[in-house]
């Protein structure tokens, strides 16, 4: 006979989710309202108005679309791209490539500028790629890559975008929150995010917003949009500033007050709050992993703070080092994906998750594991050299 089903507790130090802020499962248990109620229209409002805080923006087109991440990027491309079109997609990690994907799933042709796995993406062989293909309308590239840890530069990114008149499209999942992120000043025409990551809300929401040009380019298609559940024409009408709405779809009521305390979470904190607190937590794993002897395999200057890939040392079975401290430790931390599987580990401090306590968690488990595989560490050197770290500020 089935029970209820009531999951262990976990530390969440993967590349997502991330532990959810309690008073985020608060606002789950709220009483459900209809999704056209007078109420819920206001707290639509007022979950735009935070995203649009979240994402530095003042475009009207920004919301959260009902499904994950990876629905927010087909919700970004089915839009903005018409069978014929040509795209220039930066590939440096597995996210580039499911933007590739989906470019050739709309029927448009994916011009694919190639990085090495690690590395941010290089601006110069991006500019001869739009420089060799005029007819490109579309940049596309991930600002905080998820399986590699590395930030690419977004703001230099989007300028060459619009120089060569191409929309700016951005992968956002991971980076919103976590680092700095300025869509009106930086041009970004398209962005997408997920929930579940800095937001350190429930997985199922994706934020997205389009610039006027982007909107622009929506309103004048030649073709419907392929997908009737992501056709931002449609959605406008939901989500639109009037207070009466067209019926769409039936909006996760639940889910959206989660999200609506999420953003609340992050804009008491203030932003650039939010984005230091990150890189201070991030430089005490670094300097606990490097007394450990364990390198980030990324160069500094590229780090994803929110996103730590870590190289594992030779002779040590790295999913076994994960499943002890699942088991041990009910600690999670995540394995390397396409070139980098079982290369290195990605250890998560995103939002809620970003804190002193699981830092030296983290450390003294992982310390813990290695020396039960056999690795010779000095005992205390890694939660020491963090808490060093601390002290400096």
């Amino acid at each position: 006979m089935n029970a209820s089903f009531h999951p262990p507790a976990r530390t969440l130090m993967g590349p997502g989710p991330s532990d959810v802020n309690p008073r985020i499962l608060e606002a789950l248990s709220r009483p459900t309202i209809g999704h056209l109620d007078p109420a819920f229209i206001q707290l639509m409002d007022e979950i735009k108005a935070l995203l649009q805080y979240a994402f530095q923006t003042q475009n009207a087109l920004t919301l959260p679309v009902s499904a994950p991440g990876s629905a927010g990027m087909e919700a970004v491309f089915v839009n903005l791209l018409e069978r014929g079109d040509k795209a220039i997609v930066c590939v440096n990690g597995a996210f580039g490539g499911r933007m590739k994907e989906n470019v050739e799933r709309c029927g448009a042709t994916a011009v694919i500028v190639a990085q090495e796995w690690g590395k941010a993406i290089d601006l110069n062989a991006v500019e001869d790629a739009l420089k060799a293909h005029p007819d490109a309308c579309m940049l596309a590239f991930v600002h905080a890559e998820t399986s590699t840890g590395v930030r690419s530069d977004a703001q230099a990114l989007a300028a060459l975008a619009h120089r060569y008149d191409c929309l700016a499209v951005v992968d956002a999942v991971t980076s919103l929150g976590g680092i700095a992120l300025e869509v009106d000043a930086w041009g970004i025409d398209a962005i997408y995010s997920g929930t579940q990551k800095c937001l350190s809300c429930i997985p199922g929401l994706s934020p997205v917003s389009f610039s006027e040009r982007a909107v622009a380019r929506i309103r004048g298609r030649q073709q419907r949009v392929q997908s009737w559940f992501l056709d931002m024409n449609l959605i406008m009408d939901y989500w639109g500033g009037s207070s009466r709405r067209s019926y769409h779809h039936t909006a996760p009521i639940n889910p959206l007050y989660a999200l609506h305390e999420a953003l609340l979470c992050l804009r008491e904190e203030g932003l650039e709050n939010a984005w230091q607190r990150h890189a201070n937590h991030h430089n005490a794993l670094a300097a606990g992993l490097h007394a450990m002897g364990l390198p980030l395999i990324v160069d500094a200057g590229h780090r994803l703070p929110q996103l730590n890939a870590v190289g594992v040392p030779d002779g040590i079975d790295e999913a076994a080092v994960r499943a002890a401290l699942l088991q041990q430790y009910d600690l999670e931390i995540g394995a390397g994906l396409g070139t980098l599987a079982g290369k290195i580990w990605r250890i998560g401090l995103m939002g809620y998750a970003c804190n002193r306590r699981n830092v030296l968690q983290c450390l003294s488990a992982l310390e813990a594991v290695l020396i039960q595989q056999g690795m010779a560490l000095p005992q205390g050197a890694a939660v020491a050299a963090a808490n060093a770290r601390y002290q400096q500020g």
